[in-house]
């Protein structure tokens, strides 16, 4: 293992892996990933990778759009395939969430985002199989899918390493040494690395590692459950996903004749969570998803898996240099919306890592401080995943 690095990046899941991508990019090339297991092996590898531009805010709904852009096109703008699938997205809303999906529409399209309310008869011609009552409004985003979250990760992890980056597994982070108030090293149980930049990227182990520095951070974690379904080909051969904010859940198809639906945000320990699904809770799971596809009722619960969200009081993530420390940046807290805006991560961080303009977006909105100022991003709906 390398003795210096100009930049080491602590976490080896998707947001790790597109942010040494992305500083390779930059042509900081002596850069160091640091991972306690194998790539993905955190909430990365157990995300439902619905890949969506339907958001409340301006700036999640502009990483979510040019993030889709580099999915749609990822072989020819990274390398190697990200295993996105085009299936359309539809958010279901209630009557009450009117106003709130009408304004993020507006505001989507002001971004150049492809999307549109549509009405019933429109729903039978893009979707026949889904069914909804007189009180909902959905929304339509055709551009958007799915894609492979291992694919991604290593894809972004496998060019780094074409443009110099050195990766390291099994080899977690044991201390991060701060001198007059800057970092100077971070030490591992393979010897201790030289640097003057540190990005905290580690999912649901970044507020430990944070405190381990002094620095309080407001992270909780939430598990969140995926229950796959095998639907009846023969009636429902594919599905657009669907955002359900009117019955709390989210669902995309997977391959030939399944579906993953996702749903709870029930709070966890980072070490000791229940990894697999309630089965208590799937006729309940069940039971929603034939009241949206009523041909839903020959398909029968196959298994699952849990993950984990890192939240944050307001559900965005925090994108910054720490107060108090020179050269600790964290890309910390994504809330489950960490996989689908991966790619703009890794260049926005990058570029406030080397001190390039962002010239996109102003990630000062997901500044650290940004809580003890009461000064937080809002949500439209109730159901706080779609942010």
């Amino acid at each position: 293992m390398k003795k210096t690095a100009d930049a080491v990046v602590i976490g080896g899941g998707v947001i790790g892996c597109s942010i040494l991508y992305h500083l390779c990019v930059q042509n900081m090339n002596n850069v160091i990933l640091l991972e306690k297991d194998v790539l993905g092996s955190g909430s990365t590898g157990r995300s439902q990778t619905i890949c969506r531009t339907h958001y409340s805010n301006e700036i999640t709904s502009i990483m979510a759009r040019d993030s889709l852009n580099i999915f749609n096109n990822f072989s020819e703008i990274v390398g190697g395939q990200s295993g996105f699938v085009n299936t359309g997205y539809i958010v279901v809303v209630n009557q009450s969430d009117t106003d709130g999906l009408r304004n993020n529409l507006r505001m989507q399209q002001n971004l150049g985002i492809n999307t549109s309310e549509i009405d019933s008869a429109q729903l039978r011609d893009i979707a026949p199989m889904i069914r909804t009552t007189g009180d909902e409004l959905l929304a339509w985003e055709p551009d958007s899918g799915y894609a492979d979250s291992y694919q991604v990760t290593t894809s972004f992890a496998n060019r780094a390493r074409d443009m110099g980056a050195d990766i390291h597994l099994r080899n977690p982070v044991t201390g991060i040494e701060i001198e007059n108030g800057a970092v100077k090293s971070v030490t591992t149980p393979d010897g201790t690395i030289a640097t003057r930049k540190v990005i905290i990227c580690s999912g649901p182990w970044s507020k430990e590692i944070m405190n381990s520095v002094r620095v309080e951070v407001p992270l909780s974690t939430v598990r969140h459950q995926i229950a796959t379904i095998v639907r009846p080909a023969d009636k429902i051969p594919d599905h657009p996903i669907i955002g359900d904010i009117a019955q709390s859940f989210s669902l995309r198809p997977e391959g030939t004749s399944m579906t993953l639906v996702g749903f709870g945000e029930d709070e966890a320990k980072v070490d000791s969570y229940n990894e697999g699904v309630d089965l208590d809770d799937i006729p309940l799971v069940l039971s929603r998803l034939i009241n949206r596809m009523p041909d839903m009722d020959q398909a029968y619960f196959r298994g699952g898996w849990s993950g984990l969200f890192t939240i944050t009081p307001d559900w965005h993530p925090i994108l910054d240099e720490i107060p108090g420390v020179e050269g600790l940046y964290c890309a910390v807290g994504f809330s489950g919306h960490g996989f689908k805006l991966a790619p703009s991560i890794g260049e926005v961080i990058s570029k406030l890592v080397v001190g390039d303009e962002i010239s996109n977006v102003d990630i000062s909105q997901l500044r650290f401080t940004r809580f003890e100022q009461n000064d937080v991003l809002t949500s439209s709906y109730h159901y706080n995943v779609l942010a």
